[in-house]
């Protein structure tokens, strides 16, 4: 099982709900819903559907919930591997 802290990221956004992170996402022109339970890094997303996803160059933009904090709007600097993952899955 992956863990978000082995990964670099930022936060982008801290404590909103999955329509805010649906929103900010909405203005990249590369993006992706998802269900809950995708699997991305090792890690599982959870959230209410559908779960947006963006692409930012090599970057990966995504909302992560942790248990008793609240969801967060990461971004994961190299995720060319998952952003390929997504790109075969549409």
């Amino acid at each position: 099982m992956g863990c978000l802290e082995s990964l670099p990221y930022e936060v982008l956004l801290a404590k909103i709900s999955f329509k805010e992170a649906r929103e900010y996402l909405a203005r990249f022109p590369e993006k992706y819903d998802v269900e809950p339970g995708y699997k991305m890094f090792e890690v599982r997303i959870i959230g209410v559907p559908p779960i947006r996803v963006a692409v930012d160059g090599d970057a990966i933009i995504f909302p992560f919930t942790k248990p008793c904090h609240g969801t967060f709007l990461v971004k994961v600097p190299d995720g060319r591997e998952e952003i390929e993952r997504l790109r075969k899955k549409r």
